[in-house]
Order: structure tokens, then sequence, then C-alpha cells
């Protein structure tokens, strides 16, 4: 009898580009370990959480559309900056005069505002997406109803694709109410645990854990690690882990600037876990083996990773795991052509990998996605797609009894899609399938669902 290994390589050979990605949209994935809630949706979720008031609580955006050259304002200018209501009324007449209200949008602008939130063209890249996007979506971001609503849709569209755990990046610090003013982080907290029990969320069959985020270049960052890992020791039910993000092409966000502060902290805690962006970058140098000593277990991308061939040998069969993000890699210029990128190489010689999708509203992409570039760049091995899937809930930070449950129902979910299409209808049972394919698939691949 054929077994599900031999078949799916004769899968490879004979489906077409939209067979094989329904194929994968439906396979069970694990987890998405590397996934910023702010960068996940959509421009168009985006918009639509800005201009109805019956979802964002009767609230008023205003967005940036004209440049008056306001002689009091200090900041450069920046197209389809987003504003809450608090924020635009402390602005003065003239340059409150540049911005209008996002739900009075022409077609015009409307096309240009889902445009300046994603990277849909070539001459957009890593400049355009820490300097542009993300500030523009800042006041956004900072919305608790509107960030905890895109956890849940998030939830929802990730489920059905069969990913089963997210462990997404969120800091509880940075919110703000009506007026403006901060949100108290324990307010915060209830209010995520509230939204995550209602049954809408529980519908998704996705269990959610966060990370704790700092950005590394911040120049109180040492103390924000201190108050991360306060935070992260007294909600453990729901966060598991301190993550630093930022440009590593900062100098003040070196690893070592941290070193002293983890070696503090751990005095005092134990149990917080380390997931750290690093070798975000093709220039080779020492950030992967800096932040394994800094006490990270899982490094976010890890490119530049392949130019330190003693840190490979370290990470080979061991208990650190490296987050690819191939879809990301490419669009931010680290890594144009994805057919050289080293992940078949970490994976092929036995260092812990797993696929993810960072920020994928701003990629108009999905987790599919993922799968779908890594089977027709490099050939996956159905072992080998499995291994990531286990990879992915193995080395997450949840705890160990759910991780367990997750393990087991993951190891029955690939038996039972095995089963399923180890069989001679398996085109009709694909049939049966409703993918949604993304933008970048569209894109990219030429598959429009």
């Amino acid at each position: 009898m054929t077994s599900f290994l031999e078949w799916f390589e004769q899968l490879k050979k004979i489906t077409t580009k939209e067979q094989l990605y329904t194929f994968l949209f439906k396979l069970p994935k694990g987890g998405d370990l590397h996934n910023h809630l702010d960068g996940s949706m959509s421009p168009e979720w985006w918009f639509k959480a800005a201009t109805d008031q019956t979802m964002n609580g009767g609230k008023k955006f205003f967005t940036r559309t004209q440049n008056l050259n306001c002689q009091d304002n200090n900041e450069p200018f920046l197209a389809y900056k987003n504003l809450r209501e608090p924020s635009y009324n402390q602005l003065s007449d003239c340059v409150k005069s540049e911005y209008e209200p996002i739900s009075t949008l022409n077609e015009e602008h409307k096309r240009n505002w889902l445009s300046s939130l994603k990277l849909d063209t070539p001459d957009k890249g890593c400049d355009e997406f820490f300097e542009c996007i993300f500030p523009r979506l800042l006041d956004l971001r900072q919305d608790l109803e509107l960030l905890t609503e895109s956890l849940v849709e998030n939830m929802r569209q990730l489920g059905d694709e069969g990913v089963r755990y997210l462990e997404t990046i969120m800091n509880p610090f940075r919110f703000q109410d009506v007026n403006g003013n901060l949100i108290n982080s324990e307010t915060v907290a209830s209010h995520f645990r509230q939204r995550l029990s209602q049954p809408d969320a529980l519908a998704t069959g996705v269990t959610v854990r966060f990370q704790l985020f700092v950005m590394r270049f911040a120049p109180d960052a040492e103390q924000q690690i201190e108050d991360a890992y306060a935070f992260v020791a007294a909600h453990r039910d729901l966060w598991v882990g301190v993550n630093l993000v930022g440009r590593e092409d900062n100098e003040q966000g070196q690893p070592l600037r941290f070193l002293n502060t983890f070696r503090k902290l751990r005095r005092t805690y134990s149990g917080i876990q380390l997931s750290i962006h690093a070798g975000e970058s093709a220039e080779p140098n020492s950030y992967v083996r800096d932040t394994l000593l800094l006490g990270a277990t899982r490094i976010g991308h890890g490119i530049n990773l392949i130019s330190d061939p003693e840190t490979m040998l370290l990470m080979r069969n061991s208990k650190y795991l490296v987050e690819i993000n191939l879809i990301s890699n490419r669009l931010l210029g680290y890594v144009p052509d994805l057919s050289l990128h080293p992940f078949p190489e970490y994976l092929r010689i036995g260092i812990p990998v797993c696929l993810n999708t960072d920020d994928r509203g701003i990629w108009d992409s999905n987790m599919t996605d993922e799968y779908y570039t890594a089977v027709r760049l490099f050939n996956l091995s159905w072992n080998e797609i499995v291994q990531l899937g286990h990879n992915s809930l193995e080395y997450s930070f949840v705890e160990s009894e759910v991780k367990a449950k997750l393990l087991a129902d993951y190891q029955v979910d690939i038996a039972k899609f095995e089963q399923k299409y180890l069989a001679e209808d398996w085109v009709e049972k694909l049939e049966d399938v409703k993918p949604v394919s993304s933008g970048y698939a569209e894109k990219n691949f030429g598959i429009n669902f």
C-alpha cells in the first residue's frame, strides 16, 4: 500500500497550483509563533474598523490627505497618518485642515489610504515598513477595542487555515482611552481575557498566548524589559514570554546592550521565556549568538545565522528554534530571491524551524502562502511539513499541559488528514474545500479564489 509520504511526492507532480494551494490551505498547521498582532490585519479590515461606528464604539478617526506646510508642525509630513479624535483635537487649526475623517474619503483617497498600509509595490521595502506604515497605524493600534477585535478576527482567519495555536506579540502598556489617557495594564489584561472567553473567540478553535514586546532601541528599553518581566510574571495565564523587536541596524538595539539587564532579572524571576528578533539582516554579524547569550530559546528570523557556522553547529538538534518568515524576508528586502533563503539548510541539517506569518496584514498574505512558498521552492517532503507543524507547538511557550494537548490533537488531525486524502477520490474531496487566497497569492502565484 502506498504511504502518504510516497503519495505526497506524486501529488506535487500532478496537482495544479490551485489544487496544491487548496491542499495546503486545509492542512493542519500547528501554530503561528511569530505574529505581530498590530501588523496582522489587512488595510481593508482597518478601514472598516475606523469607519464602522457599530464596530469601533462610535469613535471617529482622521487621516492626513494633504500637506499645507503648516509652520507650527515640527514633525515630517507623513501622508495618510491616522489619528484618533483626542490626538486630532490637540492639533493647530492649520494642521487640522490637512486631515479629514477616514469615513469621508473619496475613492481616490481611499485607494491610496489602503495602499499606504501595505507593501504592494516594488519601491516599498524596509524603510517604508518601519518608518511609514507603523507610524501611520500608531493611533489605530493604541485603541484597545479595535486591537482586541483584530485578535479575534486574526484567530478566525488562522483557524480557517488549520492553525490551532497563536502566540502573538503585543504590549499592554500602550493603549489609550477615548480621552487619550493611558489605560491601566490590569484593565487591558482583563479586557483581553474577557474577550477571549466569548463564544465567537472560542469557536475559532485557536488557543492564544501573548508575548510582551519591547522596542530594542528605546532609550529606556532596560526599564521596559524590567516592567515586561514583572507583568508577564503576574499574568502567566495569558502572557508567556518577552520579545525584543525593532530594526537591528539601529546601533542602540544591539543584543549585548541588554545582557546585564536579563542577568539581573534572572536573579528574581524564573520561567520567563525569551523569543527575540535576531539575524534579520543579510549582513554577517554575531547577533544570533549574542541573543542566545541573553537567554533566548527562539530566534525571530535568523537569516544571517547562515554566516555564523559555530552558532549553526550549536543550534543543530538543539532546544533552540528559528522562527522562519519567508514572505516578510522577501518583501523587506533581506532575501529578495527566496530560492536563496537559508530556511532549507537549517531544516535539513537539523536546526529546528517553523513557518510564521509575521506582519501578514501588511504583506497581504496568510499562513498558506508561507507553506505554498516553501513547498514550491524547496520541494518539502511530507515528513518535513509535519515536522514544521510539530515544531511550532513543541517550541511554543504555552504551559506544558496545554502544549501536550495541542501536540496530541495535532497528531490526530494529521492522521485524519492523511486518511482523508490518501484516497482515489482526493480530487473530489479537495473540491469541497473553500480556500481563501490572499492578495500576495494572486500577485505572486497567480492564484485567486
